[in-house]
């Protein structure tokens, strides 16, 4: 087989008819390289030892255990209402078991 400059695997590889250019981000990947070390240094490892929490078990348990599926009231601050709502029966539950 040959390679994508000169070949019948062109089209494969990609649609274009003239050469691509390829630009590199060298500001993204600078603050990529931060961003790592920040998280595994070990200040950002303390921190994220802090922050084991899933609260995605949280919703799902209010979906799946209350059934609830969709709030019942229109406008943020009757939906936060409602959240709240929703927020404390889960904690009262866990309470009471």
């Amino acid at each position: 087989a040959k390679n994508c400059n000169g070949c019948s695997l062109r089209g494969s590889c990609h649609k274009s008819k003239g050469n691509r250019i390829v630009e590199i981000n060298h500001n993204l990947r600078r603050h990529k390289q931060n961003v790592r070390q920040n998280l595994f240094s070990e200040q950002g490892l303390a921190h994220r030892s802090k922050r084991p929490w899933d609260v995605e078990a949280v919703f799902a348990a209010i979906k799946h255990n209350r059934g609830f599926r969709r709030f019942m009231l229109k406008g943020t601050d009757k939906v936060e209402i409602e959240a709240g709502l929703l927020a404390i029966a889960h904690n009262l539950a866990k309470k009471a078991a």
